[in-house]
Parts: structure tokens; sequence; C-alpha cells
């Protein structure tokens, strides 16, 4: 984090909330606590040294539990642009992938990941048509981007959208809090209604009304009132989906987080493209081996080097290595 963050002016409390330093001690003291024995023998300077630089470079969120990635937005924001430069090159080649075969894919980086999550991403991108359908690689990461970092955000504002769909005035309109995002019930749409909303959504000015006053009490991340106020401007009426997409689409939204590239820089990334040339080479020169079992160890050590420390999940022992990054993916640090 950076140090104007120290300054006398920022009270000690709320630097300490806002940077979630005391998660990430606690998490590091319960990795070295489970697996003492391993660690203790590179020195506890050491091990802590190397967990929050790994922490800052964006690379802890490797083969953590799922309840670990989505903690703060930090992890939120590095786990998406992990995904993104380890699968990039799906979407270079054109490939379009089912709601399935992405979860897979997430399932590689964190083994229990959310289905639910992957489905509500779908919907972004299908607009809740079937979510069976394919999805290309663009479409899919910046619809996962918005659901994944802002889920709390958007289920709150499902609520609100589902109540004046029913034709409540705004005045009556439940605007959850923070405190009771958690405890929202799941919300089941009958195909009738979902036709209907998909049709005629509800009065845009009245949703842009409706999320400012969320935006007054949330704790959680949310996007700016700005953007959202720019989207529902465009319009006279908006549907649930389709406010989704635009948020999704819209790039001072992708910087704010700053996980991910813009889209027209989205397969670009000359670091990693150095790597997998690298790694290729490598492959094509080694005696005796197999296509598919060079690809799975490729991948393993493309996950090696994009990390400074072994994952603390599978119990490696650590190694001083670098990749050289110094880049901070959670726009609450800028």
């Amino acid at each position: 984090y950076k140090m104007s963050r120290l300054s006398a002016a920022v009270p000690v409390e709320e630097y300490l909330a806002e940077s979630h330093v005391l998660f990430y001690l606690g998490d590091a003291v319960n990795q070295l606590l489970e697996h003492k024995e391993e660690y203790t023998q590179f020195g506890l300077i050491r091990y802590f040294a190397e967990y929050f630089s790994s922490v800052k470079n964006s690379n802890h969120v490797l083969f953590r539990e799922f309840n670990y990635i989505r903690a703060t937005p930090h992890n939120k924001a590095s786990f998406i642009r992990v995904f993104w430069r380890c699968f990039r090159q799906i979407g270079k080649s054109g490939e379009l992938l089912s709601v399935q075969e992405y979860r897979s894919l997430l399932q590689l980086l964190c083994p229990d990941f959310s289905m639910e999550v992957v489905q509500s991403a779908a919907r972004i991108v299908l607009m809740d048509d079937a979510t069976d359908c394919l999805m290309s690689f663009s479409d899919f990461i910046y619809a996962f981007q918005l659901q994944f970092y802002y889920q709390e955000f958007l289920e709150s504002v499902l609520v609100i959208y589902q109540d004046l769909l029913a034709g409540k005035s705004p005045n009556t309109v439940f605007v959850p809090t923070s405190a009771l995002v958690e405890q929202l019930p799941s919300v089941v749409v009958e195909e009738n209604d979902k036709e209907e909303q998909q049709r005629d959504g509800v009065e845009a000015c009245l949703l842009a009304d409706c999320v400012d006053a969320l935006c007054d009490r949330f704790k959680h991340s949310h996007p700016s009132r700005a953007c959202v106020r720019e989207i529902l401007d465009q319009t006279d009426k908006v549907s649930y989906y389709s406010f989704l997409m635009s948020l999704a689409k819209h790039e001072a939204i992708n910087q704010s987080i700053g996980a991910l590239p813009s889209r027209a820089e989205l397969f670009f990334d000359p670091e990693m493209d150095q790597e997998l040339d690298k790694l290729i080479a490598q492959i094509s020169v080694s005696p005796g081996s197999n296509s598919s079992g060079s690809a799975v160890g490729g991948l393993k050590e493309v996950q090696r080097r994009a990390s400074p420390r072994r994952n603390i999940h599978h119990r490696r022992k650590m190694e001083v290595e670098s990749d050289g990054s110094t880049e901070e993916t959670d726009s609450s640090e800028n």
C-alpha cells in the first residue's frame, strides 16, 4: 500500500480496515503454524517477508481456497488478473467455451471455485438466456470480473430491481445494508417473470436513485456512482442484465478495479509471451517428452514463475524467486 496512507491524517483503525493488514497477518500466522516444521527452517523474518511480498505482487492467491480469494478486494483483483494471464491464449485463439469449461479453468487455480459465480457471469454475457451457450473469452472475463469483484453489490441491486419490477414506489423499496447482504435469500424468478423482466425492465431514473441510496450505506466494494449514473442516464428503461452488461463493458469501472487491461489490449502481455516462448522452446528440445505431459508441465512452470513463493497449501518449500513484477492490482491502493 502506498505510503500516503501512513500519514497522520489517516486514523490507524481506518488504515487497518482499508488495507486488511490484520487479515493477511492472521493468515500468515495460520499458515506458519500449520506448516511450522517446514517453514521455520527458513527463518521467520524471511517467511513473513516472502508472504507479504507475494501479497503485494498479487501472487498469493494461486491454489488457495475460494473463501480466501474472495476475502478482500485485493485478493479478488489479484485472482482475476492471474486468471487472465494464465488463460488469455484461449481468447487469442478465438475459441468459444461453455460455462462448465470456464469453471474447469478457474478450478485449476482454485480447486473449490464456486459454480454459482461462473453461472452468474454467464447470465450477464447471455442476458439471462440459456447458460449452456458458448462464450468468447473476452466477453466472459469482463462479466466474470464484474460478478466476482462486486458480487455483494450486485446481489443488493437485484433485490432493489425486483422490488421496482413488482411496482413498489422508490420510498418503499428495500435497500439492503452491507450487514444484510449475507442474509439475502437466493432470488428465484419464474420463467414468465423473466420474460417480462427482459421485455419491460424498470424506470432507469428510479433504479439510479435507489442504487445511489444503496451506495450511501454500502460497506462492500461498489462501482462509482458517476459510472452508474452515466449508464442509467442513457436510457428510459433498463433490465437487470442489460444494466450489468453495461457495467461490465464500462472502461472506467475496469480501470478502477485495476486487474484487467482495456479490451483493445486484452491479449497483449509481452512479459507472459516471453515466458511462453521459453517454455515452448524447452518443450521442443526435450527428449522423449510427449505433448500432453509437456503441456501439463508447462502450465505448472508458468504457475511457479508467477509466484515468488511456493504454494503453502501444497506444502512446498519456499524458494527465493521473483517475477520482477511490482504491480498493485487493487484499485483501492491507488
